[in-house]
């Protein structure tokens, strides 16, 4: 199938870091995405024409359109990264070439680090569930943020380069972003993750990053708007 020419829909908030995820890696690679947008905060996600896409009630969603006009769904945003890479190969690729895979899997052990240890515990849900208890947003988040961070400013000491992994920018790069700009959100020092710092401030000013950033989508309020 020749995915140039498909549609692809992607169901987005401005603030999501797994939306920005795909949002990155769709701008790097030069793939159209047309957009709809879910406000979380006014609880769009639970909505039933939107529960209907995804029943988790999470973004991102996106759906793939099918030349017999049916749609084909990926919920998950790493799910979402990998269909990029399969589906448009030629489209400056992030991840090491096939025949390196101890330093594809490293990429992957990165892009895992962030989508299974930091940004699940810090959902938004999560955040409303432990104000229920008194704990406040900055210092759940701070708790939480921290220990990941380090975890992954541990994973990349021993093949970090200009970006996460060497000299190229890899899906590692792509993760690592919208999760620093959470941490800084919750007011995390990064002077503490010198690694994360340094590569950070190498990729935020990469136009594709700061096009795919919270700052600059169609959703992003005004008064919020770099």
């Amino acid at each position: 199938m020749d995915y140039k020419n498909t549609r692809l829909t992607l169901y987005s908030y401005f603030r999501s870091s797994c939306s920005a995820r795909v949002r990155t890696a769709a701008c790097l690679k030069g793939i159209k995405l047309h957009y709809e947008y879910v406000n979380l905060l006014k609880g769009e996600q639970s909505a039933d024409v939107y529960t209907r896409l995804n029943p988790a009630g999470t973004v991102p969603t996106l759906v793939v359109e099918s030349p017999d006009g049916s749609n084909f769904l990926i919920r998950q945003s790493v799910a979402i990264l990998e269909f990029f890479e399969d589906a448009f190969p030629e489209n400056t690729p992030l991840l090491p070439s096939a025949g390196q895979p101890l330093l594809r899997a490293k990429v992957r052990d990165l892009v895992n680090i962030m989508a299974c240890e930091f940004q699940p515990k810090t959902n938004l849900c999560v955040l409303k569930r432990v104000a229920g208890f008194g704990v406040s947003s900055p210092d759940w988040c701070k708790e939480q943020m921290v220990p990941a961070l380090r975890t992954f400013e541990s994973g990349m000491q021993e093949h970090a380069g200009k970006y996460c992994v060497g000299d190229s920018i890899t899906l590692a790069d792509v993760v690592l972003a919208p999760a620093v700009e959470g941490a800084l959100r919750w007011g995390i020092d990064l002077q503490q993750f010198p690694q994360i710092q340094r590569v950070y401030d190498n990729i935020r000013v990469v136009p594709s990053f700061v096009d795919a950033d919270w700052k600059h989508q169609a959703d992003t309020p005004e008064t919020l708007r770099a």
